[in-house]
């Protein structure tokens, strides 16, 4: 199980550092040119820690895999990590609309990596919960 969650924390510190080319890949500065400074502002704010929680989720999962087994208070925070990601995957097939990826190539192929990736984060998170009971 540590090693699942040792993978996990690596691809959460790739996922954070994607964070960085974002605002270019989908070109932000026109896209919000008609939004308020601070409605501009909230989503970079919010962007970045997001990236930064999610960087500091990575480290935790490479520097404590351990703990997160087999230590009680890191079984509880790897069933609010299941939480979490089980939300995200909610997310992905409930609030995101198929409009944006639905016959498009290159989206459906990142939906369909993004739904494994999220699905294989939520069961590592559960099963380190799971594995001491």
């Amino acid at each position: 199980m540590e090693i699942h969650l040792k993978i996990v924390g690596s691809f959460l510190i790739a996922l954070s550092l994607m964070h960085i080319i974002i605002p270019r890949y989908f070109k932000w500065e026109q896209e919000l040119a008609s939004l308020s400074l601070i409605t501009k502002q909230i989503l970079y704010v919010h962007t970045f820690f997001i990236a930064f929680i999610v960087i500091l989720m990575g480290l935790l999962c490479l520097c404590y895999s351990h703990e997160l087994v087999y230590n009680p208070f890191g079984r509880i925070i790897s069933l609010g990590l299941f939480g979490f990601w089980l939300t995200r995957l909610t997310f992905q097939f409930f609030v995101y609309s198929p409009a944006l990826w639905r016959g498009k190539r290159f989206e459906t192929a990142m939906h369909v990596v993004f739904s494994l990736i999220w699905t294989y984060f939520t069961g590592v998170f559960l099963f380190s919960y799971l594995v001491q009971l």
